[in-house]
């Protein structure tokens, strides 16, 4: 399949939607293109109705991706052009987190700055052994603004304030220590822990994981009240879905479950 993208390439097979970032040569630093190309192919993963989970990767193996651009987030007419550019940030982010599909971001390389947000969007990491975490841009005299509200929604506020502030690099087995991953796999081990997840979220029912992911996102601005009433709604949605029927079938007749997505 040819990928319609400029800078990402796009692949969908059977119930698996894999994107990647294709700016291997400038560590697939995050640019005004790549930023519409991303936001454009998760808007079209949303659509995919048969579709349950999405990987994101970088290309190549160097980098996941090493943030902004800041050559090419520069440019424009006037501060109101590039204050326009840098809101392609949060239009992604909100998209990612608003999906209908489970994302499993594959980080297969140094992981730095806005490349930190676009993981922390994402539902579960995976890391390789050998990659490098953090917001070096507040030694250039920046700030991690927009990605500050992941961070803090993730880790401890300690640990956040130390990430943002120090800027200092860190490694993959201390972004896991911190909660920012999931698993560090040898570089051997990696791809297959990554496909080896994606299957397993690719088997399951692609309309309860868009149920269930949903209410994860939403409940975590409720109050505990506010998100019981909200989830024991939810539960008789489930419990009306073909695949619950399905699912519960199967457990009793010893067979894996065949769901539809309904």
């Amino acid at each position: 399949m040819i990928s319609p993208y400029e800078t990402v390439l796009y692949e969908h097979i059977g119930r698996t939607i894999r994107i990647t970032l294709n700016r291997p040569e400038k560590r697939n630093a995050l640019n005004a293109q790549l930023l519409n190309d991303l936001t454009d192919a998760f808007e079209r993963a949303d659509q995919e109705p048969e579709a349950g989970v999405i990987v994101l990767r970088g290309a190549g193996d160097k980098a996941f991706c090493a943030g902004a651009d800041l050559g090419g987030m520069a440019s424009g007419e006037g501060m109101l052009d590039r204050h326009d550019a840098r809101g392609k940030f949060p239009k992604l982010f909100n998209c990612m987190l608003k999906n209908s599909k489970v994302i499993l971001a594959a980080v297969n390389g140094h992981c730095l700055a806005g490349g930190l947000g676009l993981m922390l969007a994402c539902d579960l990491a995976i890391a390789c052994e050998g990659s490098k975490f953090g917001t070096p841009e507040v030694q250039r005299g920046l700030f991690p603004f927009m990605i500050s509200a992941l961070i803090l929604r993730t880790v401890a506020r300690r640990d956040a304030y130390e990430i943002m502030l120090l800027g200092e690099l860190f490694s993959c087995e201390r972004a896991l220590e911190l909660g920012l991953v999931n698993r560090v796999a040898a570089s051997e081990k990696f791809d297959p822990l990554v496909e080896e997840w994606a299957q397993k979220l690719a088997s399951l029912s692609p309309a309860v994981l868009r149920l269930g992911r949903r209410s994860l996102i939403n409940q975590e601005a409720m109050s505990l009240e506010g998100a019981f009433d909200y989830l024991h709604g939810l539960i008789s949605i489930n419990s009306l879905l073909e695949d619950a029927a399905e699912g519960v079938s199967a457990f009793f007749e010893k067979r894996p479950p065949k769901f539809t997505g309904r």
